[in-house]
C-alpha cells in the first residue's frame, strides 16, 4: 500500500468511456423516458387543478400542498434530522389522498395527451 493513503482509502482505476461508445440516440430514449415518469404526476396534478370538475376545496388544497413542498422556507428546516421532513410528508400525504379521490380517467388522458405533446417518445 502507498503510504501516502491510510487504510481506509482505496484506489479506485477506471476508463474514460469513449464518446463513440455511446449510442446517443438509446440515452435520448432513456432520458426522455426518465423524463415522462417524472412529469406525468406533475402533469395530472395540473390538469386536476385547472379541471372545473375538481372541488374547489381540492383544488386549493392541491396547490397549497404543491406550492409548499417546492417553496425553499419550511416550518421545520430540512437540516434537521429525521422531523425535518415530517412536515413535507403531511403535505405529500394531503396531495395523495387529494389525488386519489379525485382523479378521473379524462384527466389522465388529457395529461396523457400533454406528455406526448411536450415529451414525445
Amino acid at each position: 500500500m502507498d503510504p501516502k493513503y491510510s487504510s481506509s482509502e482505496q484506489t479506485v482505476e477506471a476508463e474514460v468511456i469513449d464518446s463513440s461508445v455511446i449510442d446517443e440516440g438509446v440515452l435520448r430514449k432513456v432520458l426522455i423516458q426518465a423524463g415522462r415518469i417524472v412529469a406525468r404526476p406533475a402533469i395530472e396534478a395540473l390538469e386536476m387543478v385547472l379541471d372545473n370538475s375538481t372541488p374547489t376545496q381540492a383544488r386549493l388544497t392541491m396547490l397549497a400542498g404543491l406550492t409548499y413542498l417546492i417553496f425553499p422556507i419550511d416550518i421545520v428546516p430540512d437540516l434537521i434530522p429525521v422531523i425535518g421532513f415530517s412536515d413535507d410528508l403531511v403535505a405529500l400525504t394531503a396531495i395523495i389522498s387529494i389525488w386519489k379521490h379525485h382523479i378521473t380517467p379524462e384527466i389522465q388522458k388529457r395529461a396523457r395527451q400533454k406528455l406526448d405533446k411536450w415529451l414525445p417518445l
